[in-house]
């Protein structure tokens, strides 16, 4: 008997670690990082953390997310506002 958890879609997986990211929220809502949201956490552990990984267990998404670097997500948050930032100038020109 296999004790793997698998999901049938990334969407499905979101969900499913969707507490853990509504907790790191609230955390980083109280450290004063008030613009950061799930998905943001979500977007940038996708790039950094788990794009080159494989065979992930759940239990190691969730400690991820919760243990990830707080000031690490601000940085990938601030850039992608100011990548989006040029791109809406540049639109303008």
């Amino acid at each position: 008997m296999s004790d793997s958890i698998e999901f049938k879609s990334v969407t499905e997986l979101y969900k499913r670690v969707e507490p853990a990211l509504y907790s790191k929220v609230k955390e980083l809502k109280g450290l004063g990082f008030k613009y950061i949201s799930e998905k943001d956490i979500w977007n940038y552990l996708v790039t950094y953390n788990w794009k080159d990984k494989k065979d992930l267990q759940l239990s190691d998404l969730i400690s991820d997310i919760l243990y990830c670097d707080n000031n690490k997500v601000n940085e990938y948050v601030m850039s992608q506002i100011n990548r989006t930032k040029i791109n809406d100038d540049e639109e303008i020109l």
